[in-house]
């Protein structure tokens, strides 16, 4: 990883929403070996989530960590967090380090191609705090992360993430915008993304 505070940056100042994206937060090979070490040594799970009456198989795999052992609930699934391990502390205190926050929990996801996906949503869970900071580092294949305002049309918009890339949302983001990783046609590889959170 550079020097943190020499990395370029990205800044989107939006209604109601604050981000900041650092496109190489993790330069290659090192993202390429943190990206081989997760994908085997972190126990997937997947879960089954609720949708209007019907039950599904949550489209990716995940995995929760923590520094406690408090339990995180979203979409109707209770997660029970695992020990942080050396990979993941380092990760985090460096996270940390450029958001100037403090999280103490990170939620894991493998998707594993182009069929697995992350709908609408809002990262507004009331154990997340009023306006909590969500740190997400993206590894492997580029996926396009799409964000909307609840009311301001107007207000739609995409990024591409990038392997070994960061992206901070701050502010009041969560109680006004969505978000999602939608699902893509293109043959492409295996993504997996840390959302770090401190969860209260």
């Amino acid at each position: 990883m550079m020097d943190l505070f020499s990395q370029e940056k990205t800044m989107l100042n939006l209604p109601q929403a604050k981000l900041v994206y650092v496109p190489e937060f993790y330069h290659n090979p090192e993202a390429d070996s943190i990206f081989k070490d997760l994908l085997q040594h972190i126990p997937w799970q997947q879960d089954h989530i609720s949708l209007f009456g019907k039950t599904y198989k949550q489209p990716r795999l995940t995995a929760l960590y923590a520094e406690n052992d408090k339990t995180y609930t979203y979409s109707g699934i209770t997660m029970k967090p695992h020990p942080f391990n050396k990979l993941l502390l380092q990760i985090k205190n460096e996270v940390e380090i450029i958001s100037k926050h403090k999280f103490n929990s990170v939620l894991i996801n493998l998707y594993r191609d182009g069929n697995d996906s992350n709908g609408w949503h809002a990262d507004n869970e009331k154990e997340l705090g009023n306006n909590p900071v969500i740190a997400s580092l993206s590894f492997g294949a580029k996926r396009m992360f799409k964000f909307k305002h609840r009311t301001l049309n107007t207000e739609n918009h995409k990024l591409e993430l990038d392997h070994g890339s960061l992206l901070i949302m701050k502010g009041e983001m969560q109680h006004y915008w969505l978000h999602q990783v939608p699902k893509t046609k293109k043959p492409i590889g295996k993504r997996i993304n840390l959302t770090f959170r401190y969860i209260e």
